[in-house]
């Protein structure tokens, strides 16, 4: 590592460890302040963290290093995600933050889905917990894993180190400062990441003489990069495009909405997460797209190591960083990387903690905790799953990583269609509920692990419409009207036109 780029990196991990003191003192009231920030954020740090939550290590090396390989038709991803993110916002935020709110105020999903079907059972909230924890915690650790990765591929650090340095830095602030330090330091990583996503790209235009000359030398080297359908299928399109149903059911997500100050807000909200994504996830197409351009007018030898290795190519963001710019700015746009998986680690150790402080704990073990102890239980929490989450990310193996690969896939197929129902449904039930939650999870992991003819069709496709279907139709057969349900329902209606 340059000893510049270790100043842009490290100057950046002060200033997460900073947010993570000043949220200390603002989070120390109670479980409802540490874990959902006392429900009063302002839209565009509610837009910029759910944007950062989600997009994780992908965007600065998944998605430029498709682009690299495949050209345009490696954007159907996006262009899915950035749809189901746009519906997103329509569809289920400015119902859940008031539905919860409603619904005696829950501060979990799993606690949202017990008071909204009004659950005496708890069969409901315990198996969305369950859920949460194994999929958050394997999700976790899979960030973790990416964070050595990056030390190990870019600065040539060691694997272990990288990953604990990594890991401490996120548990320190998430520990400390719980909801608001992720919200507060997930709106500055989202910051410094569409920064790099923009930047990086103009930079690269003015090398290369201008965006003619750009798209003449991807044409001349393979015209095929420029075609939106070359090189896939109907059934390969269909399934990136389905990548937008995981945003229903996404739990680190859904919870950023749950926080924002006022219904009112979710419509500014929008306008800032949307323009964000757009911005990001163009860019990171862009350095993909631009750097065919850029290595085959400089470096012909480096070139066709570029396009011989998957590896290689995800590390396109790294080398165009470094060959660019001064090191100073080099290892600033680096740390943008960084600030990808560290606000998805932090946003997925919360969401895993809360789930066992509020969902486990106080309803299982100890229902008159003192907001005192819970909070203490939820730093515990927050301690616990980080530590499991290291210790799986040690020896990363592929079973790990080939679960955590399809958790969008699984909680967009159990929790999403439950979701919407809740929201848009005033019949939908308790039992339609848990058992559309548990087959939209099974079918994903059937598809996933039993062989079969049609792997090319992402597994969350007949998982969410499986979960949606069963849920729809045992809805029907076990609804009966109740006056508390429908009562909720209609407080919710009326806070949505306030």
């Amino acid at each position: 590592m340059h000893v510049y780029e270790g100043i842009s990196i490290g100057l950046y991990m002060v200033l997460m460890l900073l947010i993570g003191f000043y949220s200390y003192k603002k989070s120390t009231a109670n479980t409802e302040e540490f874990l959902l920030g006392g429900r009063n954020l302002g839209a565009a740090v509610t837009a910029l963290s759910a944007g950062a939550a989600d997009m994780s290590g992908w965007l600065l090396m998944g998605l430029p290093g498709a682009m690299y390989l495949s050209g345009l038709s490696a954007s159907w991803i996006a262009i899915g995600l950035t749809f189901g993110a746009y519906m997103n916002y329509i569809l289920v935020a400015p119902r859940l933050r008031a539905y919860t709110e409603v619904a005696n105020n829950a501060i979990t999903i799993p606690v949202f889905f017990e008071n909204r079907f009004k659950d005496k059972s708890q069969l409901l909230k315990i198996a969305a917990s369950v859920l949460i924890l194994i999929f958050f915690t394997l999700y976790t650790s899979a960030g973790m894993v990416s964070g050595g990765r990056l030390f190990e591929s870019a600065f040539n650090m060691d694997y272990t180190t990288g990953l604990v340095f990594t890991s401490v830095v996120v548990v320190i602030y998430t520990f400390m400062g719980g909801f608001l330090a992720v919200s507060l330091t997930d709106f500055v990583q989202g910051a410094i990441m569409v920064l790099a996503l923009v930047i990086l790209p103009i930079v690269m235009i003015m090398e290369l003489g201008g965006l003619g000359e750009t798209f003449a030398v991807i044409r001349e080297k393979n015209p095929d990069y420029l075609d939106l359908f070359k090189g896939t299928t109907t059934v390969g399109i269909v399934s990136l495009l389905a990548w937008g149903f995981g945003y229903f059911g996404q739990p680190h997500i859904l919870v950023r909405f749950m926080a924002i100050d006022k219904v009112s807000d979710i419509k500014k909200a929008r306008h800032i997460g949307i323009s964000w994504m757009i911005f990001t996830v163009g860019g990171a197409m862009a350095v993909g797209l631009f750097g065919i351009a850029y290595l085959t007018k400089s470096d012909s030898t480096l070139m066709m190591q570029f396009d011989g290795s998957k590896e290689m190519a995800e590390t396109i963001f790294i080398y165009l960083s470094r060959i660019m710019f001064h090191p100073l700015i080099g290892g600033f746009l680096l740390s943008a990387i960084l600030a990808a998986v560290m606000s998805t680690i932090s946003s997925q150790l919360l969401v895993t903690a809360s789930s066992m402080t509020e969902d486990i704990y106080k309803a299982l073990l100890h229902k008159e905790a003192s907001p005192a102890r819970m909070l203490i239980v939820s730093r515990l929490s927050v301690l616990l799953v980080a530590i499991i989450a290291i210790l799986l990310s040690l020896n990363p193996k592929d079973s790990i990583l080939n679960l955590v690969g399809n958790a969008w896939a699984g909680f967009g197929a159990a929790f999403g269609p439950v979701v919407l129902l809740a929201l848009l449904w005033r019949k939908s039930t308790r039992w339609g509920a848990l058992s559309g939650m548990l087959t939209g999870g099974i079918v994903v992991l059937l598809w996933v692990y039993i062989p079969h003819n049609y792997k090319d069709l992402y597994e969350i496709i007949p998982g969410f419409f499986a979960g949606l279907l069963v849920n729809f139709v045992v809805s029907l057969a076990t609804f009966k009207p109740d006056d508390s349900v429908s009562e909720d329902f209609d407080k919710m209606e009326r806070m949505l036109k306030q």
